[in-house]
C-alpha cells in the first residue's frame, strides 16, 4: 500500500476507534442518528425554554425565509422578501438566510428548526452542550456564503453567530501562552460573524494597516479563514489563514479553548484551512495586520475577437504577457475567457502609480491595438488607482467610483452597508456548478506556454473560464510561500500560479418563491458542460487540487482535491476533539462516516 493510502487508513481507523469509544449506537445493532422534531427524543418544550434563559432570551424558532409568501404571493410583504433576495445584507440578517440558495441536485437552502441568535461566547458554549445533550444536528452560520451549503440543514440547531461581531485593534499581540516563543505583531481581534467590509474599514480606512481577507466585501470572517481565505492582495499577502496568530473556539465538549501556536497547536493548524463547522465554534479570531502601500489599483476592461483562430492568438499573448510582466507580488485577480471569443480582464494590482501600471500593460495593449482587424476593445481598458487606504472606504467609493459599488437600498440601511458590483450576481444564486482546480507554474514556462494555451481556448469552447491569479501562491513572496506550507491547504496552492475556476448558476431560488421555480433542465445541462469545462483542465494537470471553498458539490476525490497529503492529520485532529461527529458538514473532515444529511453515521460512505 502506498503511505499515502496507508495514512489515510490509518487516520479513518483511528477516528473510528475513537467514535466506537465515545459514542455509542442508540440501540443494539442501530448506527448513532441524530434526532429529528419528529422523533421521540426531541427535546420537550420546557428543555427549549430552559435553552432560551441560558441564552439571554436569543433563541429563535426559525421561519421559513419566504414565509411571507405562503398563500400570499402577491402581497406587500412578500414582494418586499422577494425584491431584497439580491440583497447580501438583507439575507445575511435572516436566520434563515443563505447567501446561495442551492445547487441543481445537490442541496436547497433549508430552514433549521430553533436557533441560538449568539451575542457571547457563552451562548455557543450553551448551544452545543444542548445539542450534544439532546443528539440534535448541529449547524454553523456567520455569513452564509457557503456554496456546498454547510451553514445550513433542516431540523437542525443553528448557531448563529452573526450578532457577534465586534472588532478590537492591537498595537502589538502576542498569543496566549506564547511569551518569549512568538514574536508580538500588530493585529487585529474579530468576532466571528463579522463580515470582512467593516474589518477593511476599521484596519485599512481608520488605522492605515492591512489585513489578509477576502475578495467579497460581505463574506463572513470566521469562514473565509478557516477555509484557507484568498482576497485581491493575497498574491502580495498571503492567504488568510496563514496570518491567523489565535483563535477561540467552542469544541464538541462544550469547552472555551484558545488555539494558537503555543496552546492547542493541532487545533490551530487544522483552522487554518481545513474548512469551516467541522471542528468546533470558532468565536474569535485575532489575525496579524500588515503595512499598506500607497496604492492600490484595478485594470479593467473587455476584448473582444473577431475569430476563433484571433482568440487563439489572443489567448497565447495573453498567457506569455502574463508569464514575463504580471506573474510577481503585484498582481492578482482575475481574467475571463468567454465562449464568444471575449477576454474580460478583472485585475487588481500592489503599490504602483496609475502610471507605472499603464506602462506594464502598455506592450500587451499596444499588440491588440495593431491588429485592429482581429480585436475591437468592447469595453475599452480602464486604469485606475486609489489611495490605498481608501480602497474600502464606503464614504469614498460611493463620492468617487460609484459605479464600482452597490448600496443597501433599504431606507434604514447603514452608509457603510456596500459591495462590490461584480459580486452581484452571487447574491442569493442557484449553483449549477462550480469547479476549480490549482494550476502549476510549470504550465508558464515556454516549452508549456502553447499547450497551456491551447487547453484554455478549448475549454472556452464550453464554458467560461477564469483563472484567478490571487488564488495561488506561485509568484508571492517566498515568506506568504513559506507560511501557507504550515497550515492544512493542499499544498498544491503553494506550486500554483491561478486557481481556475468554471462555474455557473441563475437567479435566487429559494422555497417559496412565487413563481416557476428555477429550469433544472437548463441547470442540468449547463452543469454538464462545466463538467466537460474543467475536465479539459484537468486532463492538463491530472490529480489538480482544487480549493475546499471553491469546488464541486458531487467531487468524489474530495478529500485528496481539497486537503493532499493533510488529510490523515486533520481526521486525527477531528478525532481528538469531536469524537462524536457533533459538527459535520458536506466534504468536511469526517464526514465520509455520516449520511449525506449529517444525522447517520455510517462507515462504508467513500
Amino acid at each position: 500500500m502506498k503511505r499515502r493510502r496507508f495514512l489515510e487508513a490509518a487516520g479513518s481507523a483511528s477516528l473510528l476507534s475513537l467514535l466506537g469509544a465515545r459514542a455509542a449506537p442508540s440501540a443494539a445493532g442501530t448506527p448513532l442518528r441524530r434526532v429529528r422534531p419528529t422523533d421521540p427524543g426531541w427535546p420537550a418544550p420546557a428543555l427549549w425554554d430552559d435553552l432560551n434563559a441560558n441564552v439571554g432570551g436569543q433563541l429563535i424558532k426559525v421561519p421559513p425565509l419566504l414565509e411571507a409568501c405562503a398563500g400570499a404571493s402577491t402581497s406587500a410583504a412578500c414582494n418586499d422578501v422577494v425584491r431584497n433576495l439580491r440583497n447580501p445584507y438583507f439575507i445575511g440578517e435572516q436566520p434563515a438566510g443563505t447567501q446561495t440558495s442551492g445547487w441543481v441536485d445537490g442541496w436547497r437552502s433549508s430552514s433549521s428548526a430553533y436557533a441560538v441568535a449568539a451575542k457571547k461566547t457563552a451562548d455557543v458554549a450553551a448551544a452545543v452542550n444542548f445539542a450534544r445533550t439532546h443528539n440534535l444536528r448541529v449547524v454553523v452560520k456567520g455569513g452564509g456564503h457557503s456554496y456546498q451549503g454547510t451553514s445550513n440543514a433542516p431540523d437542525s440547531l443553528l448557531i448563529w453567530t452573526r450578532p457577534m461581531d465586534a472588532i478590537t485593534l492591537h498595537d502589538m499581540f502576542t498569543p496566549a501562552g506564547c511569551m518569549g516563543k512568538v514574536n508580538p505583531a500588530p493585529a487585529v481581534s474579530v468576532q466571528t460573524g463579522a463580515r470582512w467590509l467593516p474589518v477593511y474599514n476599521a484596519v485599512t480606512t481608520k488605522a492605515g494597516r492591512y489585513v489578509q481577507g477576502g475578495g467579497c466585501a460581505t463574506v463572513g470572517v470566521a469562514g473565509l479563514v478557516t477555509g484557507g481565505g484568498f482576497g485581491s492582495f493575497s498574491k502580495h499577502y498571503g492567504m488568510a489563514a496563514a496570518g491567523l496568530l489565535e483563535a477561540e473556539v467552542v469544541t464538541a465538549d462544550g469547552a472555551v479553548r484558545i488555539a494558537n501556536a503555543c496552546t492547542h497547536p493541532d487545533l490551530f493548524w487544522a483552522l487554518k484551512g481545513a474548512g469551516g463547522g467541522s471542528f468546533g465554534v470558532v468565536t474569535r479570531l485575532t489575525l496579524r495586520t500588515r503595512e499598506i502601500p500607497e496604492f492600490f489599483g484595478g485594470v479593467l476592461g473587455t476584448i473582444q475577437a473577431t475569430s476563433d483562430a484571433a482568440f487563439r492568438r489572443l489567448i497565447a499573448r495573453f498567457t506569455s504577457f502574463y508569464a514575463e510582466a504580471l506573474f510577481n507580488p503585484r498582481w492578482g485577480e482575475t481574467v475571463y475567457f468567454r465562449p464568444d471569443n471575449a477576454l474580460v480582464l478583472g485585475m487588481v494590482f500592489h503599490g504602483l502609480t496609475q502610471a507605472e501600471a499603464a506602462a506594464v500593460w502598455k506592450p500587451f495593449l499596444d499588440w491588440v491595438a495593431a491588429a485592429k482587424q482581429d480585436y475591437t476593445m468592447a469595453s475599452p481598458p480602464r486604469i485606475i488607482a486609489v489611495p490605498a487606504r481608501h480602497w474600502w472606504d464606503p464614504v469614498y467609493l460611493r463620492q468617487n467610483l460609484p459605479e464600482t459599488i452597490i448600496a443597501d437600498a433599504r431606507p434604514s440601511a447603514p452608509e457603510d452597508h456596500v459591495y462590490w458590483a461584480g459580486n452581484q450576481d452571487e447574491a442569493g444564486f442557484f449553483l449549477h456548478g462550480y469547479e476549480s482546480a490549482w494550476l502549476p507554474a510549470t504550465l508558464l514556462e515556454k516549452g508549456q506556454q502553447a499547450r497551456f494555451s491551447e487547453a484554455l481556448f478549448a475549454g472556452s469552447r464550453l464554458w467560461k473560464v477564469s483563472l484567478h491569479f490571487n488564488k495561488g501562491l506561485a509568484g508571492a513572496p517566498p515568506e506568504a510561500v513559506k507560511e501557507a506550507r504550515d497550515t492544512a491547504m493542499n499544498p498544491a496552492v503553494t506550486g500554483a500560479f491561478a486557481l481556475a475556476i468554471i462555474a455557473g448558476g441563475g437567479p435566487p431560488a429559494y422555497p417559496g418563491m412565487p413563481g416557476p421555480g428555477p429550469d433544472l433542465a437548463q441547470a442540468r445541462r449547463d452543469a454538464a458542460a462545466i463538467a466537460q469545462c474543467i475536465g479539459v483542465l484537468r486532463r492538463l494537470v491530472p490529480g489538480a487540487g482544487s480549493y475546499v471553498s471553491e469546488a464541486g458539490f458531487f467531487d468524489p476525490d474530495w478529500r485528496r482535491g481539497y486537503w493532499g497529503r493533510n488529510y490523515a492529520r486533520l481526521l486525527a485532529v477531528k478525532g481528538k476533539y469531536d469524537p462524536d461527529g457533533l459538527f459535520i458538514v458536506h466534504h468536511g473532515v469526517g464526514s465520509e462516516f455520516w449520511s449525506a444529511d449529517g444525522f447517520t453515521r455510517v462507515t462504508n460512505r467513500s
